[in-house]
């Protein structure tokens, strides 16, 4: 429901929007439980490294496989993400479902390794190929095997969420009555998850 913005909100200089839905009583077992339920629901995020001399670079890629709270991506060798990467290993991974206006994003830290990580036979499936290629000479062949196929892990020490608690009709319902109520709209709940809790979920799944 719609919330009346109080002048102590404005006097203390506080967001109304995120102080209404603000959520520090679900228990941090059920936030990862619906963290999980958000990311595993979507195909495709936004990975971002840091580039030298320009900034914060992002690009849409597909998860592989996500191991608790920490992300698995294939990724050509010699694109120059990996680039970034050697220097500066900090990542953060987006995902947004314009459905519902759910979003997660991730800070964390990113680590790669090459070709020899048995892991990427685990995760590759065969769609990965269309991104690499066959050149036909028995080696970059796009499969698990191909040289320039190498694995982007991030582990996160950093994740807020928003999650919505009202359906697409009840959304638009409740932002149209705030606009012309001069009231705050009230249509999910924001959290945060810190590293150490980030951790102790780490070591559940492992």
């Amino acid at each position: 429901m719609v919330k009346e913005l109080t002048k102590e909100e404005v006097n203390s200089k506080t967001d109304p929007s995120v102080a209404t839905q603000w959520d520090e009583s679900t228990p941090i077992h059920e936030q990862f439980k619906e963290l999980y339920g958000i990311v595993d629901g979507m195909k495709s995020s936004l990975l971002t490294t840091i580039r030298p001399d320009v900034g914060p670079v992002s690009r849409s890629m597909a998860c592989a496989k996500r191991v608790g709270p920490d992300f698995l991506y294939i990724a050509n060798i010699h694109s120059k993400k990996f680039d970034d990467l050697k220097h500066d290993k900090t990542a953060q991974i987006t995902f947004q479902n314009s459905s519902t206006q759910d979003w997660v994003s991730i800070t964390g830290t990113a680590t790669t390794t090459d070709n020899a990580d048995p892991r990427i036979k685990e995760v590759y499936s065969k769609g990965v190929n269309a991104w690499f290629g066959d050149l036909g000479d028995g080696v970059h062949t796009g499969g698990p095997e191909d040289p320039r196929m190498a694995l982007i892990e991030v582990k996160a020490h950093y994740i807020a969420y928003w999650k919505s608690t009202a359906t697409t009709v009840g959304f638009i319902k409740e932002v149209a009555q705030a606009s012309m109520t001069g009231k705050v709209a009230d249509t999910g709940v924001n959290r945060q998850l810190f590293d150490k809790d980030i951790q102790l979920a780490r070591e559940s799944t492992s």
